[in-house]
């Protein structure tokens, strides 16, 4: 029996990459998983790469119309929600001077305002005893030139996850934060430069990238009781990258 096995979860920004990866490890597990993205194309050919047990829902998760959408479907299809992992974000480089409004609007938009909607509108459906986690980053633990805003938005979380661990301890719901650190994605093949991704690479102790299904891996974990003594982690899954 897999360690998920009869579990519903949630997994937003689930058509690529890291949290793509996650939703075909919880179906390998034995749960049902709910994904979102925002291009029908890729959502689509998400659901087909992990072949059974997911229901695709196009939507952005700063939308709150296209959140209700997404729970709408879920309390149609399932009734219940064991597992959310809200993965969902974004961020541009724009060092100190040359930020905009637009930028700090789409950012925490995204991770801080999207995220916290996300977990709020889940929680009518949450059962008792269910896990709650978020993609922070270790942007948020180091301090990157040109990336404050992002950086900014992802420590958001750990404050949310604080807070909200003790509002929902009474339903034994744990709430911790996922950090990856540098991770060979699609979305990191449109932000880094090759320039950029040899300086990341060697700042990693084994000298290369992390790979989307590590992070998987430890995505089974804080959604599984493996993990049922870990609440209000931040959990870096980065090879070292931030401790040296």
């Amino acid at each position: 029996m897999g360690k998920l096995e009869g579990k519903v979860a949630v997994i937003t920004g689930g058509s690529s990459g890291m949290a793509l990866e996650s939703a075909k490890r919880f179906v390998e597990e034995g749960a049902y998983v709910f994904i979102t993205g925002r291009k029908q194309a890729a959502l689509d050919e998400a659901v087909r790469l992990i072949g059974r047990n997911v229901t695709g829902v196009r939507g952005d998760a700063a939308n709150l119309d296209d959140l209700d959408r997404l729970f709408d479907t879920v309390k149609r299809e399932k009734g219940k929600i064991d597992v959310l992992y809200a993965s969902a974000g974004t961020g541009d480089a724009a060092p100190l001077g040359q930020i905009t409004e637009h930028q700090f609007d789409t950012t925490f938009g995204l991770n801080a305002r999207g995220t916290l909607f996300t977990v709020q509108k889940a929680l009518p459906l949450f059962n008792d005893g269910g896990s709650i986690f978020m993609t922070g980053s270790v942007a948020s633990l180091k301090g990157f030139p040109g990336y404050s805003v992002y950086a900014a938005s992802k420590a958001t979380l750990h404050a949310f996850a604080r807070g909200w661990l003790n509002e929902l301890k009474g339903r034994n719901i744990r709430v911790n934060v996922l950090h990856p650190g540098p991770i060979a994605t699609p979305m990191q093949d449109q932000v880094l430069t090759p320039e950029a991704k040899k300086m990341f690479e060697s700042l990693i102790p084994r000298g290369t990238m992390g790979r989307p299904e590590e992070i998987a891996a430890v995505a089974v974990f804080l959604a599984s009781d493996d993990s049922s003594f870990v609440n209000g982690l931040e959990l870096s899954v980065d090879g070292g990258f931030s401790a040296v």
